[in-house]
């Protein structure tokens, strides 16, 4: 008999899996909804050491206590961290895990960097309460769940001990053969498609989600679907277990999308002098007097161990000289944008960057446009919200301009929607990829409704067959065309 333990995300108990664990008896499955030491109504038995390593240790022990010899680890938001630490000690006897519209953490990564409803500050007490009603958004995607169910889930929800959410996850590895099922909300911006897109993006932990071992489920609900869905999530979890669901495929080019070369064989990008100062590279042209400078925004999140990082990747390097080789200054900064909840961070790194670049002797400070790209691009609401005078022009390259669904964790500060055009703003030059992905397409659409509404002036440049970085994914004619016009119109900006 296949038995399901089932471990939910931040600041609840195994309450929240009452409907789906009575389905899943009913199909003759065990099932163990999970309330972890500290969380739900075990919160007074939190101590001082209360941590991630604590809760590893709760599962461990119910794996120990199971007769069945089939268990399915399901972990939810928070709860795969400690689900995969357990499978990590324990990987004998674990047939599966389910990574329940969560993406898979790596060793060493805290749960706060990337799980949606793992935000907020710890109080005094060490604990990090739960959202409230007037905070829902830092649950993730509460699509399709009642009304009742929401106030029941704002009345049991309790703070959690504050070093389950910042401990690092540590594996040693000995769970990397064990099959997974990635079961994807799709109302919660989790698609197959996505997926698809972060595997041909390149980074090894997007790449390693093409492994054979791995499978992918879709579920037409938001990110709780133990709430909004009890029993499609239920039939979900009896097919994971199956072995059903869809398997990725990595693209024939085994090179990572951000390794590969800028516009290759259609275009040769000048070679220009380059000189770093801090996070900053600056790409100097071959003039004479203050020139114009565009600082290139790039996206994220981005690991904060990749390496070669962004300045030093083909695509920064190729925007910062052919904005040299047209005689403006191109400047490409790193900024620490690792996590969801770090664009405000990665603003801060940004406005240090600008300000350095205006402070260059060699660049006119009058005359500065900014240059976003992908999930970047939600930065430029801040200088859309408050342009200053020298600010010239805001470009943006296949951007996210609102965030994604699933992205409650962003800041509300951090919406372009809803900034284009509330100011006397300057003009927007926007690169549209033909074949880009549903989810991001949409936020371009609704800036420019907005933009149009409001009077704000844009300038579209269309890519029609050109993919989310086609200027590496797809380097034809029609894309170097698209960067080549794009970068006339902000260059053009620069001087009005």
């Amino acid at each position: 008999m296949t038995t399901f333990v089932l471990v939910a995300g931040s600041f609840t108990g195994g309450w929240v899996w009452e409907e789906t664990a009575a389905l899943l008896g009913r199909a003759g499955a065990g099932a163990h909804p999970v309330t972890l030491t500290g969380m739900g109504d075990r919160r007074e038995e939190a101590g001082a050491g209360t941590g991630l390593e604590t809760h590893v240790e709760d599962l461990v022990r119910l794996i120990d206590g199971l007769a069945a010899a089939e268990v399915v680890l399901v972990g939810h938001g928070y709860g795969l961290h400690p689900v995969l630490g357990a499978a990590d000690r324990r990987p004998g006897r674990v047939a599966r895990i389910v990574a329940l519209d969560t993406l898979l953490p790596q060793d060493g990564e805290p749960a706060e960097r990337s799980v949606p409803d793992a935000g907020g500050r710890a109080g005094a007490d060490g604990r990090v309460p739960p959202p409230t009603r007037e905070t829902r958004s830092r649950w993730g995607g509460l699509e399709g769940v009642p009304e009742d169910a929401l106030v029941r889930l704002e009345r049991l929800a309790a703070p959690q001990p504050a070093a389950t959410l910042t401990a690092p996850l540590r594996l040693t590895g000995a769970a990397s053969a064990l099959p997974v099922t990635g079961v994807l909300c799709t109302a919660a911006g989790s698609t197959v498609a996505m997926v698809e897109m972060l595997v041909e993006s390149g980074p090894p932990r997007f790449r390693a989600l093409a492994d054979d071992r791995i499978h992918f489920l879709e579920l037409a609900t938001g990110h709780w679907p133990m709430l909004s869905a009890p029993a499609a999530l239920a039939e979900t979890l009896l097919r994971a277990a199956a072995g059903e669901g869809h398997r990725v495929t990595a693209p024939a080019d085994e090179r990572p999308t951000h390794l590969r070369p800028f516009l290759e064989g259609v275009r040769d990008v000048p070679e220009v002098p380059r000189e770093r100062h801090g996070r900053v590279d600056l790409h100097l042209p071959d003039a004479e007097g203050p020139r114009p400078a565009i600082v290139f925004v790039h996206g994220g999140p981005v690991d904060p161990d990749q390496r070669p990082t962004p300045r030093d990747t083909p695509f920064l390097q190729g925007y910062g000289r052919l904005a040299a080789g047209a005689g403006a200054v191109g400047a490409t900064p790193d900024h620490r944008l690792h996590g969801l909840t770090d664009y405000a961070r990665a603003a801060e790194d940004l406005a240090g960057a600008v300000a350095l670049v205006r402070a260059d002797p060699r660049v006119d400070g009058e005359r500065i446009a900014l240059w976003f790209f992908s999930g970047g691009g939600l930065l430029a609401a801040d200088w859309l919200a408050a342009p200053p005078p020298w600010l010239r022009c805001v470009a943006a390259t296949y951007p996210m301009l609102a965030p994604l669904p699933g992205w409650e964790a962003v800041e509300p500060r951090f919406r372009p929607v809803d900034a284009v055009g509330t100011a006397d703003g300057p003009p927007v030059v926007l690169t549209r990829a033909g074949r880009e992905h549903p989810a991001i397409a949409a936020t371009v659409e609704e800036f420019l409704t907005a933009a149009g509404r409001r009077g704000a002036r844009v300038e579209t440049v269309d890519v029609p067959h050109g993919r989310h970085g086609f200027e590496l994914l797809d380097p034809t004619e029609e894309s170097a065309a698209a960067v080549e016009r794009a970068m006339a119109a902000v260059l053009a900006l620069l001087e009005e």
